[in-house]
């Protein structure tokens, strides 16, 4: 096969440590060509999605991992799989992309994760479709809402829609001095939506990133662990990643998603578990491929393939 990794800035990717790579090296190893290209590079003209791409080899070799070659245009279509793996922010641009990569689809490209289903599942507001699984939660610009709703749960935590890798999520208690500063400050005085949920004291334990590849389940979760003095698991934020074996609670939530988002068209998914509740579903670009392969041997990127490979057979 060959296939088009739509990433950030090659230099930019950690190799040591990202899931993108883990991919590109897993495909590479089973005899599949890789190219890569950033969201700038592709364009529509005369009816067909083009993108600007270079042949890519990658190593082993954290620190010279790869060797792009002479950029080239190539239809989208031309590809067997097309990878939109930017990361977020997911603001107009990454929309935009969508548009356009929805054209490549009509055009005939297999493009994963699919557009559409990226644009319908925002990260934190998706956990609406799967209600039992959710802690008790507010989505709202109203502060007088969020105000009543820290009053009934006592202890809660306030992130904006937008936020990635813990950014602008604070924990709230009812006799927070500072509670209406925090409300006006994370909801900008009402001209930014707010989801609160109701604090979850098993984040002490980690913040558990489950994945899941084509709808099945990875068997180990990457617990990620809040630095002392922290709320927050994200690894971007400090925190500790841990692979454990799921939880039989886990697998419940992760085998009852697992069929609807591939369904959908979601190839990788990261669901965000803490404790017994499930808090955000990850569709843009989820990590810990390496972390937990890493620390249990599993091969995660190896997974993916076997699973990009059945998908282009069937298509």
């Amino acid at each position: 096969m060959e296939l088009a990794f739509i990433v950030d800035p090659l230099d930019s990717l950690k190799a040591y440590k990202d899931s993108s790579v883990s991919m590109m090296r897993a495909a590479q190893a089973r005899g599949h060509a890789l190219f890569a290209l950033e969201q700038s590079d592709i364009f529509w003209e005369d009816g067909a999605t083009c993108a600007r791409v270079r042949p890519l080899t990658v190593t082993a070799d954290d620190h010279d991992w790869h060797d792009a070659g002479e950029a080239l245009v190539r239809p989208l279509s031309s590809f067997s799989a097309v990878l939109m793996r930017k990361d977020p922010p997911f603001d107009m641009e990454y929309v935009y992309s969508t548009y356009v990569l929805e054209a490549a689809e009509r055009e005939g490209a297999r493009v994963y994760n699919r557009p559409r289903a990226i644009r319908d599942h925002n990260e934190k507001m998706a956990i609406a479709q799967f209600r039992e699984f959710v802690a008790p939660t507010l989505v709202t610009r109203d502060t007088q809402l969020i105000g009543e709703f820290i009053d009934a749960h006592e202890d809660v935590i306030l992130k904006p829609l937008d936020g990635m890798g813990g950014t602008s999520i604070f924990r709230v208690r009812e006799a927070d001095p500072n509670r209406n500063v925090i409300i006006e400050t994370v909801g900008h005085h009402g001209r930014r939506t707010v989801m609160a949920q109701r604090y979850i004291p098993e984040i002490a334990e980690g913040d558990k990133r489950i994945l899941l590849i084509a709808g099945e389940v990875v068997p180990y979760a990457l617990a990620r662990i809040p630095k002392p003095g922290e709320t927050r698991g994200n690894l971007a934020a400090g925190g500790r990643g841990v692979a454990r074996p799921l939880s039989v609670r886990d697998r419940q939530i992760a085998e009852a998603l697992g069929p609807k988002l591939w369904a959908e068209g979601l190839l990788v998914v990261g669901l965000d578990v803490i404790g017994d509740y499930l808090t955000e579903i990850n569709v843009t670009s989820p990590t810990c491929f390496v972390e937990i392969a890493q620390q249990t041997g599993f091969d995660v990127g190896g997974r993916f393939v076997e699973a990009l490979e059945r998908a282009g057979a069937a298509s």
